[in-house]
C-alpha cells in the first residue's frame, strides 16, 4: 500500500490548483514526475521548482511514459509521467499500453486545453476532440477534472486503484483553465485519502483448491508478476505439493532458476508445454497465462485448473478456472498452504525433477545457432555480475532467449515487457528504474533495431549521472522480422536499415561507449559501467568469432 505524507500538503496561502497537484501528489507519496514542460503544463510547474517532487526532463514523453513505467516495476511504487495536452498525451500512449499489459501502476497526468472549448472544435493548440476517450481503452481510469475540487477526488479514485486492484495505468487530464484556478491547501479535501485494502480469499473457495490438490500426482505452479508480493508463500507451496514451477516473464525468480523442479519462464518452448499437458493440476497464481509467453494461440494445461488472482475477470477468460479464488496473492496461497496441512500429498517430487531435468538438456539441444550464441553470452553474465542485477530488456532475440535460459534467483531481476511487446523501452524503462533504485545494479540488453527508439534518453541519463551499462546486441537490422519473413518465403523489405556508429554516438551524447571484443571483455565492460558517473554503450555483434 502506498504511504501517505499528509504534512507535505501546504496550509498556507492560495496556491494555483496546478501547484497545489503536485503538493497532493507529494503527500501520496510521489517524489518523481517524469516529462516535458510545456506551454500548457506551466500551472504544474510552479509546484515543482521549490517543492519536494523532483522533475526529470526526457526528450521525448514516450520516454516520459517508459520512465514512470521502470520507476513503478523497481519500486512498487506508482511512477508518474507528467506531459502536455494533445501530442504529450500521445507520445506517451505507448508506454500506457505497456503499462496496461504488464500491470504497473502508472499515472499519467496531462494538461488539456481550456475547458471552454471542449467539443467545439476550434483547432486550438494540442487539441484533441475528447482526450479521455483516447486513453480510456489502456488505463483503469481516464478522467477530466472539470474543476480543481474533482482532482483530489479522481486522485483519490487513482490511487485506490493502484492500492486494491490490479494496478493499471490510470490518466487524468486538467484543463489549462482549471490548473491556473485558485485553491486553498487548507482546505481538508486536499488531503490525502486512506487507500482501501486488497481483496482476501474465500476460506470455502481455498478448500476446495486444496482438495484438488492433495490427491494432485504431477501438479504444477505458474507464477506472473502478480504473485511478486507472495514470493515466501509461493516457494513454500511449490516445496509443499512437490510441484514442477513455470514462470511467465514477470514471474522469473520468483522461485529459483536453480530449483530442482523448475523450467523458469519458459512457456515458449514446444518441450515445456508438451510437459504441460501431462499435468493434473495447475494452480495459475497472478498470471494471465497470455500467449505472448507461450506465443501459442492456447496452451494445453493438463487435469484441472486453480486460479488465483486479484482480477476477477481472469477466472473465465481464455482458461477458465476449475476454482477461481479472486483475491490478493500473498493471502490467497498463506490460506491455501494452511489448507493442505501436514498430510501425505501424491506427488513424487523426485520423479518430476528428473523430468525437468531431462527437459532442461532437451530444450538446451534444440536450440538454433542464434540461440546458442545468445546462450553464451547469457551465461557469461550470469556468472560474471552480481548476484543482484536487474536486467531490463527491449524487445530483441537475445532478449527472447534470456526469458527462458537466463536463471535468476530473486523475483524483480527481469523486465522484459513482453505483452505489450514494443521497441524502444528497454533503456528508458531502466532510466526509471534506476532514479528509484539507485543502489541496484540495472543492465540493458537491447537490439540494434529496438534502441534506435529511444535512444535520444541517453543524454537524460548522462544528466543524471547515471550508471547504467546499455548492452546493444547487433544482429544487422531486425532479424526477428527477418527470420520471419524468410521462414514464410517473403522477400526482406524495410528490416535492414542502417546502424549509426553506436560508441561515436553515445559520446555525442555524454556517454561513454565501447566496442566488445570477447566475452571476458563484455563482462567487464559491463561491471565497469555500474561504476561509472554516466551510462555506458557496449556494443556486441552477433556472429563474432568468440561467440561461437
Amino acid at each position: 500500500m502506498t504511504e501517505i505524507h499528509p504534512e507535505s500538503v501546504s496550509d498556507a496561502g492560495v496556491l494555483t490548483c496546478g501547484e497545489a497537484t503536485m503538493r497532493l501528489l507529494a503527500a501520496y507519496g510521489v517524489d518523481t514526475v517524469f516529462g516535458i514542460p510545456g506551454v500548457h503544463t506551466l500551472d504544474f510547474c510552479r509546484g515543482l521548482a521549490d517543492g519536494p517532487i523532483t522533475h526529470v526532463q526526457v526528450r521525448n514523453e514516450q520516454g516520459a511514459g517508459f520512465m514512470a513505467d521502470g520507476y513503478a516495476r523497481a519500486s512498487g511504487r506508482p511512477g508518474v509521467a507528467l506531459v502536455i495536452s494533445g501530442p504529450g498525451v500521445t507520445n506517451a500512449l505507448t508506454a500506457i499500453g505497456q503499462a496496461w499489459a504488464d500491470s504497473t501502476p502508472v499515472l499519467l497526468l496531462s494538461s488539456e486545453t481550456d475547458s471552454s472549448t471542449h467539443g467545439k472544435g476550434w483547432g486550438c493548440l494540442h487539441e484533441i476532440p475528447d482526450q479521455p476517450a483516447v486513453t480510456a481503452p489502456l488505463t483503469a481510469l481516464s478522467a477530466r477534472a472539470n474543476h480543481p475540487d474533482e482532482v483530489p477526488v479522481l486522485l483519490a479514485e487513482a490511487f485506490g486503484i493502484f492500492a486494491s486492484q490490479r494496478p493499471r495505468p490510470v490518466h487524468l487530464s486538467i484543463p489549462i483553465d482549471v490548473l491556473a484556478m485558485p485553491v486553498d491547501p487548507a482546505d481538508p479535501a486536499w488531503s490525502p485519502s486512506p487507500l482501501p485494502g486488497r481483496p482476501q480469499p474465500d476460506p470455502a473457495v481455498i478448500e476446495q483448491a486444496a482438495a484438488l490438490l492433495r490427491t494432485a500426482s504431477r501438479p504444477v505452479v505458474m507464477v506472473g508478476g502478480g504473485a511478486v508480493g507472495a514470493t515466501d508463500a509461493v516457494r513454500r507451496l511449490v516445496d509443499r505439493l512437490g510441484a514442477v514451477f513455470v514462470a511467465s516473464n514477470a514471474g522469473k525468480g520468483i522461485v529459483p532458476g536453480s530449483h530442482e523442479r523448475s523450467l523458469d519462464a519458459a512457456t515458449v518452448r514446444p518441450e515445456v508445454r508438451a510437459f504441460l499437458a501431462t499435468t493434473d493440476v495447475v494452480v495459475a497464481i497472478g498470471t494471465e497465462l497470455a500467449e505472448t509467453d507461450s506465443f501459442v494461440d492456447e496452451m494445453t494445461l493438463g487435469g484441472s485448473l486453480v486460479r488465483i488472482d486479484i482480477d476477477p475477470s481472469k477466472m473465465d477468460d481464455q482458461h477458465p478456472a476449475d476454482v477461481g479464488v479472486v483475491s490478493d496473492a500473498r493471502p490467497a496461497v498463506e490460506a491455501l498452504l494452511a489448507a493442505l496441512g501436514d498430510g501425505r500429498l501424491h506427488a513424487d517430487a523426485a520423479a518430476l525433477a528428473t523430468e525437468v531435468a531431462a527437459i532442461r538438456e532437451e530444450v538446451s539441444r534444440n536450440l538454433t545457432a542464434s540461440e546458442q550464441q545468445h546462450a553464451k553470452f547469457l551465461a557469461a553474465l550470469s556468472a560474471g555480475l552480481p548476484a543482484e542485477t536487474a536486467y531490463y530488456g527491449d524487445t530483441c532475440q537475445l532478449v527472447y532467449t534470456g526469458a527462458f535460459l537466463l536463471p535468476l534467483e530473486e523475483p524483480g531481476r527481469w523486465h522484459y515487457p513482453t505483452g505489450y511487446c514494443t521497441l524502444g523501452c528497454g533503456f528508458p524503462n531502466a532510466v526509471g528504474a534506476k532514479v528509484a533504485r539507485p543502489d541496484l545494479p540495472i543492465v540493458v540488453l537491447a537490439g540494434d533495431g529496438g534502441v534506435m527508439f529511444t535512444i535520444q534518453e541517453l543524454i537524460t541519463a548522462a544528466e543524471l549521472g547515471l550508471a547504467i551499462p546499455l548492452v546493444i546486441w547487433d544482429n544487422g537490422g531486425l532479424k526477428q522480422i527477418q527470420d520471419d519473413m524468410r521462414a514464410r518465403s517473403i522477400p526482406l523489405v524495410g528490416v535492414e536499415g542502417r546502424n549509426p556508429d553506436f560508441v561515436a554516438l553515445a559520446g555525442s551524447l555524454g556517454c561513454h561507449g565501447v566496442v566488445a571484443t570477447s566475452l571476458e571483455h563484455a563482462v567487464e565492460a559491463v561491471n565497469a559501467g555500474f561504476a561509472a558517473d554516466r551510462p555506458t554503450v557496449i556494443v556486441v555483434s552477433e556472429g563474432e568469432p568468440w561467440l561461437a
